[in-house]
């Protein structure tokens, strides 16, 4: 009984102070690993911010070079007919989106979404200029004015919003 009671004095003092260093290194490691994912952020925002803003000056860029008013300058060259124009101008749009298409990875869902709903509304009045036109009507010059028109018609709320929402997601870093 003796020895039982000369054990215990033994192991439970030491198993005490077992316990409390296994406590110590467990804290400190926690505390290790915090202090590494602190660094790893701080790392990843050093190196993913600029890239994120020069993604969101791209996309500023595309939906502002899509732009009906914009891309009908820059395309429109004299003596197009109105088949060629709009022929240029839908290629353009899908040339500028498809060089851009990477951007999304840096883009939430929904501000993605709205930057290719932007893309479809810009065809869709390309596409309605041209089915504005009388068959008489056969010039590009014809066919800019008639999107002009119907730009002024659709007002470019899903360009606007687009870019409202890929500057607000930027602001968040800000």
């Amino acid at each position: 009984m003796d020895y039982l009671v000369d054990l215990l004095k033994i192991l439970l003092p030491a198993g005490a102070v077992l316990y409390g260093m296994y406590l110590v290194v467990v804290s400190f490691l926690s505390k290790e690993r915090e202090k590494m994912l602190v660094d790893l952020k701080t790392q990843n925002t050093q190196t993913i911010l600029p890239v994120r803003l020069q993604a969101a000056e791209r996309l500023c860029l595309l939906l502002e070079r899509i732009t009906p008013n914009n891309l009908v300058r820059r395309v429109n060259v004299s003596g197009l007919s109105a088949a060629e124009l709009h022929s240029q101008l839908l290629s353009e749009v899908r040339d500028e989106f498809s060089h851009n298409y990477s951007q999304q990875v840096y883009f939430s869902n929904e501000t993605w979404e709205a930057v290719k709903r932007a893309v479809e509304e810009v065809t869709t009045i390309v596409n309605l200029g041209r089915q504005s036109l009388s068959p008489e009507q056969d010039s590009g010059m014809d066919l800019a004015k008639a999107i002009f028109s119907v730009s002024m018609e659709r007002k470019n709320d899903a360009i606007a919003f687009a870019l409202k929402e890929v500057k607000s997601e930027i602001n968040i870093y800000f």
